[in-house]
């Protein structure tokens, strides 16, 4: 059987994941700059395979705005173009023949509410899986007070509890809030 502070702790690691996932979903949320993760959903159709865009190819971003895809097989690049053309990311690549360019175009003021309102669709799945978290680890402390540990014990640790799914949660906003910031950013 756990003890109080083990229940804690594993409560908190598992909140600091469901932040951490939080993180690499708005990564994969466009914004005004070119970031690499843009394209971390896009899988290539390679050679009859579903494959990660990153496993084919180099991408690099040589300015603000666009992205530079260099395919470690050049024979792969139609198939780079169209799954990015599949994609739903809105973006336009631009096949040289020997590397893939894509220029991020500015946001409309449309998309960038569309995208505030996915962001925060993101931020409240991350909010319930923090309070599933607390009600887990609260879960567990009620079944410690069958243990022999003392009535007050357990009410200290579900208020620690507590206070961390009050401080992740906070974290979530303060997440949410700065990168609603920097999509709205014009």
């Amino acid at each position: 059987m756990k003890t109080t502070s083990e229940v804690l702790s594993s409560a908190e690691e598992r909140m600091k994941k469901a932040v951490g996932n939080l993180v690499k979903e708005f990564q994969t949320i466009r914004t005004g700059r070119a970031n690499p993760a843009l394209l971390d959903s896009i899988d290539v159709d390679y050679y009859g395979t579903p494959t990660s865009l990153k496993s084919l190819a180099n991408i690099s971003v040589p300015d603000g705005r666009s992205l530079l895809i260099q395919p470690y097989d050049k024979g792969s690049l139609k198939e780079i173009e169209t799954a990015i053309h599949k994609s739903q990311l809105g973006l336009t690549p631009n096949n040289d023949g020997s590397v893939i360019r894509i220029s991020i175009p500015p946001l409309t003021e449309e998309r960038r509410k569309e995208l505030a309102k996915v962001l925060r669709k993101f931020a409240e799945e991350a909010r319930v899986a923090v309070r599933n978290i607390r009600r887990d680890g609260a879960d567990e402390l009620k079944a410690l007070k069958a243990e022999h540990i003392s009535e007050d014990e357990i009410k200290r640790q579900e208020e620690a509890l507590q206070k961390l799914t009050d401080k992740y949660v906070k974290e979530i906003d303060r997440l949410t809030t700065d990168k609603e910031a920097e999509i709205m950013e014009v």
